[in-house]
């Protein structure tokens, strides 16, 4: 159990301030579905940057810049990888042909070991060691969408769709790339998004309540 949470102003209708307020305060409720790590992803000048840290959300430090319009946040409760090893913490990042995304993911996949094998894929030490396959030292079960994006050769719905048909567990994931597109494919995990008309803002997390 992990928590999707972030922020849509594409507008500005908020300060830079205001923006790392209810942020944090996002992140800090978000905490009641995992504790173990938070990490945030938006662009900057042209550029997407990801902060990650293996700490809970009321402590992350938050330095959202002015012009990030969309920001993209998780919390998480480790399951698969260990969340000291920073790596294996959301959201991460990954090329995509000439472009870049930012990818984090609530639920638990039960299929990428085998997706791994069937499209040689990069996998984790022990099952480089077991099947002699390139590594990768990322060891969570959510790299795999991460790792089929990427192969895709773009971030678009027909590449997320084919990435999530293939996928067998529960998920939910927010996926930003380096043109400030932030896309929800949303599976078994829940997922809430509120639209605030007056300001054009959108806020989302994986519960209503939070």
């Amino acid at each position: 159990m992990c928590c999707l949470f972030g922020l849509i102003d594409t507008a500005q209708y908020f300060t830079r301030q205001q923006k790392n307020d209810i942020l944090h305060a996002l992140a800090t409720v978000s905490e009641a579905r995992g504790q173990d790590a938070t990490g945030v992803a938006y662009c900057h000048k042209g550029a997407l940057m990801v902060s990650k840290r293996p700490v809970p959300g009321h402590i992350f430090p938050l330095q959202i810049p002015y012009d990030a319009a969309v920001i993209m946040g998780h919390t998480r409760l480790t399951t698969q990888g260990s969340e000291k090893k920073n790596y294996n913490n959301h959201p991460f990042l990954a090329p995509a042909g000439t472009g870049s995304f930012a990818l984090a993911h609530n639920g638990i996949l039960h299929n990428d070991h085998e997706l791994r094998r069937q499209r040689k894929l990069p996998s984790t030490k022990i099952e480089t060691r077991q099947q002699q396959l390139p590594g990768t030292k990322i060891e969570t079960d959510s790299y795999i969408a991460v790792q089929l994006l990427a192969r895709s050769g773009e971030v678009s719905i027909d590449s997320l769709r084919n990435m999530a048909e293939r996928l067998e567990g529960s998920f939910s994931f927010t996926v930003l790339d380096d043109q400030n597109n932030l896309y929800f494919v949303k599976g078994d995990s829940p997922l809430c998004l509120y639209h605030y008309q007056t300001s054009g803002v959108y806020l989302y997390a994986s519960t209503k309540q939070i």
